[in-house]
């Protein structure tokens, strides 16, 4: 959609109202809700992975060797792992993990 569209229409983009509610780029509370929302979208993938597999969060937590409650944590975004940890939960899954820096 063009801007000029935008415009007529009354929409904002989704920039300004992120930044209205979370800060400035390169904020400390803007960098704050990108780690947040990185951790959201890990838990989203693991939870589609994990149902994909077929499997309950306490299976796989016994098949990997935790807790039930520690699958939880990471699918609702409330807890910061390790890259070591992500690597063991998705391989408990049959699938990979591969990082990009950007």
């Amino acid at each position: 959609m063009a801007t000029k569209d935008r415009k007529s229409m009354d929409i904002t983009p989704i920039e300004v109202l992120i930044s209205e509610d979370f800060g400035a780029t390169d904020t400390p509370e803007r960098e704050l809700f990108e780690i947040e929302c990185d951790a959201f979208i890990i838990g989203e993938q693991l939870k589609d992975e994990r149902i994909r597999a077929g499997l309950t969060q306490e299976q796989l937590a016994e098949k990997i060797g935790t807790k039930k409650s520690f699958i939880s944590r990471i699918e609702h975004g409330r807890v910061d792992i390790q890259l070591s940890t992500l690597v063991r939960l998705f391989q408990g899954l049959g699938r990979h993990v591969s990082v990009r820096i950007l």
